[in-house]
């Protein structure tokens, strides 16, 4: 056994503990998700990051961490908490949020996707490849006009014709969605109007993708801009449940937790960074770190993790029970990015002009920090979405611009 799989040192961002609450078993898995982003992300991440490019070479190792799709039950594998996999979303983030979102689509929407709203069939056409790694998935949602409001403004079509449904449409800010094997896409149905999910696979004629260039945020990631033109899904190709966007919301019920685990591990990632850097920059013969001010950034971002990770073990807990409910999802993604954004900025000022620059990593983080803050719900819709919720009362109304 490797050493790594029988010990697992608390991170410095872990104040309380929380990582206790796992037990051995999940520790060892854990251990082997740090030694890979340690060891094999870590080296590699700020260049993939600066040139934009993902690193294929990563995936077979990644697959053998075995590690997608660890909260559902599988002949050789029962299913574990979602407290582990919420923590190795952690891990990985913590090296590189870049990666961590690959995970996230592939392993959550994408597969989440087929799980949820898929067929018996279906799931075990697609899921054990993507088990292995052996097909990637995306999730293609988001579209050229259509971000907050994609709900009620759907405008990619799908109509049945003979055994096939015909997609026409585009999709934007997709995820993986230059190299995806397998994407899920969520389509209005001309015929009743409601939003159904397909599984395109790639090379099907009429679809392409599209690397979506000069991104300032998650550069490793490759998010694509999706077009279908006349594209023929077969009907084995639709996933059943999937009938209304009521389903495609059970979906983000689950993942919006899991981006609240990223923001927790890119907080964990930027106090390690800040806290080694102020032990061992000096300014006026002493460490920065012997300064009250810099004390109070530290402090700060600890305070701010901490917070976040206490409500993120909660959501995991509540995820295990089935209580989790869709404000609750909305609160922890809203608060741990807010939380996120104050504790990079906090983690760039205290190395000063040194964090602009990229080989002290915490100007990416820096970067990185603002598309976890909005994708999977804006700050501003997350807060609609709990205010309807303890009020009782909707507020998500649109105002008609003025006349002249």
């Amino acid at each position: 056994m490797n050493a790594a799989e029988n010990t697992l040192a608390p991170l410095p961002a872990d104040l309380y503990g929380y990582v206790d609450l796992l037990d051995d078993a999940d520790r060892a898995v854990l251990a082997r998700v740090r030694e890979f982003a340690e060891q094999q992300i870590a080296p590699i991440a700020d260049e993939c990051w600066d040139r934009a490019e993902f690193p294929h070479q990563l995936i077979p190792n990644f697959a053998g961490l075995d590690v997608v799709g660890l909260a559902r039950d599988w002949p050789d594998r029962p299913a574990r908490s979602r407290l582990l996999t919420s923590f190795v979303s952690m891990e990985l983030s913590r090296i590189d949020p870049s990666m961590a979102t690959f995970f996230g689509v592939h392993a959550g929407l994408a597969l989440s996707s087929i799980d949820l709203c898929g067929s018996d069939e279906q799931k075990q056409r697609w899921l054990p490849a993507m088990r292995r790694m052996e097909k990637v998935g995306a999730f293609a949602l988001s579209e050229p006009h259509g971000g907050s409001d994609v709900a009620g403004g759907l405008e990619t079509t799908v109509r049945r014709d003979g055994d096939d449904w015909v997609l026409d449409g585009a999709k934007r800010w997709i995820g993986n969605g230059t190299f995806a094997d397998l994407v899920v896409v969520w389509a209005r149905d001309t015929g009743d109007d409601q939003v159904k999910g397909f599984v395109v696979e790639k090379g099907m004629p009429g679809f392409t993708a599209t690397k979506m260039e000069g991104k300032l945020a998650l550069r490793t990631v490759q998010n694509a801009d999706l077009s279908f033109s006349g594209v023929r899904v077969p009907e084995a190709n639709r996933l059943p449940g999937a009938e209304t966007f009521k389903d495609t919301n059970r979906v983000l019920r689950v993942t919006r937790g899991g981006v609240a685990w990223n923001a927790v591990g890119a907080m964990a990632g930027v106090y390690e960074l800040a806290r080694d850097y102020a032990a061992e920059r000096v300014q006026f013969g002493s460490p920065i770190a012997s300064y009250q001010l810099i004390q109070d950034h530290l402090v700060s971002i600890l305070g701010n993790v901490t917070a976040s990770l206490g409500m993120a073990v909660k959501v995991a807990q509540m995820q295990d029970a089935g209580t989790f409910r869709d404000e609750q999802a909305a609160l922890v993604k809203r608060q741990a990015t807010l939380m996120l954004r104050d504790s990079v900025a906090r983690a760039r000022e205290v190395f000063g002009g040194n964090g602009v620059l990229l080989e002290n990593k915490v100007g990416r983080f820096f970067n990185d920090a603002e598309a976890l803050y909005s994708y999977e719900g804006t700050k501003e819709i997350n807060t609609l979405v709990v205010g309807r919720a303890i009020t009782g009362v909707g507020a998500f109304v649109g105002h008609a611009p003025a006349k002249r």
